[in-house]
């Protein structure tokens, strides 16, 4: 027979994760509160456009984290990428999915670089992705002659500034994001059903019935909220398509493959992992190699956001990246980390700034701001564990 949780039980399980998303609801409580246009369907949609690169990164340098290791090269692969794909299409006038093509092999390559540093040389990560770091973005600079380069042709530039709109119409509003949204909570309904009717067959505890179906209602109805926001503005933005679709793969990944699970493995006892016959090696080396995919799709995301390249792109986003998932309950050992935590950490940092910014805070504020968070953030983890020590 089964047990079953309380509220008050399962709260204190996933204390983090809880903490998190509690911050940020008051924090969107607050902005809204102080700015009646922070939750308007415009400002909702342009929180996507503007910050879904940055959550893009947040999902690969998860499992960077996880592994205990860190990349301080993202931002100059995203710039790196996006300078190459500009060259092929703008300057040489090739057709823009050539483009987006050569920025991911290229982006891929840069992943095996620096995975064969890490994985078969032995080099700590910190320090090759520091030396990575300087490379691509000097070699950002030789790429684009020190020059920016625009326009992108719009199938190019729709990556990220487009939107499915009208399919089935609507009278002021788009009947198709709504759709899509509500298959979305059914499908989340479902995978939670479905986890649960699994724990009790594996006579694992869970959560009582009425906490279990306030929380898929809670999500269902914040869902649809967020869907009835975009239908009223401009329709569904492409690039939550594919930050959508990016999620569902790398949930799957981390969860239910052997990948996934070698990843957490490494993380949290690298001698055990090794010892149970997990190969440490390999495991590390594509964990970059997934990193410098997922850094150059943020590099076309990027550089269509801002319809062209420039030498000076994606500076300081792997401090945003890694943040994201500091913030999101990532442990600073490996090891801890959940794609779910990491993306409500992108957000956190994605509202702060948008809610700065609409009050007018300096660019300067906004940096002491995001920093504390990070800082409250990594103490509030290394709290958690001499806790969880002391017991």
């Amino acid at each position: 027979m089964s047990g079953k949780f309380n509220l008050k039980e399962m709260l204190s399980k996933n204390v983090q994760q809880s903490g998190i998303l509690l911050a940020f609801v008051v924090i969107v409580i607050l902005f809204s509160a102080l700015n009646p246009s922070f939750l308007s369907p415009g400002n909702i949609t342009n929180i996507v456009l503007q910050y879904s690169y940055v959550l893009v990164l947040a999902i690969g340098m998860l499992f960077v984290i996880v592994l205990g290791q860190i990349d301080l090269s993202v931002g100059s692969v995203v710039a790196v990428t996006g300078a190459l794909s500009a060259v092929l299409v703008i300057r040489q006038g090739l057709p823009w999915w050539v483009g987006v093509l050569a920025a991911i092999v290229f982006g891929l390559l840069i992943g095996a670089w620096q995975g064969f540093w890490v994985a078969f040389v032995g080099i700590p990560g910190f320090i090759v992705t520091l030396a990575g770091m300087l490379l691509f973005r000097g070699l950002t600079y030789q790429i684009l002659d020190n020059v920016s380069l625009s326009p992108f042709p719009k199938p190019y530039y729709n990556v990220a500034n487009g939107f499915l709109n009208g399919l089935l119409g609507g009278p002021g509003f788009d009947v198709f994001t709504l759709v899509i949204f509500a298959i979305g909570a059914a499908g989340f309904a479902y995978s939670q059903w479905r986890t649960r009717q699994g724990r009790i067959r594996y006579n694992q505890a869970v959560e009582a019935m009425w906490i279990f179906v306030v929380k898929i209602v809670a999500v269902a109805a914040l869902v649809m909220w967020f869907g009835n926001q975009l239908a009223n503005s401009r329709g569904l933005p492409i690039i939550l398509i594919l930050l959508a679709v990016l999620v569902l793969i790398y949930g799957l990944l981390a969860g239910s493959t052997t990948f996934g699970r070698n990843v957490y493995a490494i993380g949290g006892n690298k001698t055990a992992a090794a010892l149970s016959g997990i190969n440490v090696k390999m495991v590390s080396f594509w964990t970059y190699v997934n990193m410098g995919f997922l850094a150059a799709v943020a590099g076309v995301a990027y550089s269509a956001r801002m319809n062209g390249a420039q030498p000076g792109a994606g500076n300081m986003f792997e401090l945003d990246a890694i943040a994201a998932c500091f913030i999101g309950g990532a442990s600073t050992t490996g090891g801890i980390g959940k794609i779910s935590g990491a993306l409500i950490g992108g957000l956190i940092m994605a509202v702060l700034s948008n809610g700065m910014q609409l009050m007018g805070a300096s660019t300067s504020m906004q940096q002491i701001v995001k920093g504390l968070v990070l800082l409250v953030a990594v103490a509030f983890d290394v709290y958690n564990k001499r806790r969880a020590g002391g017991q």
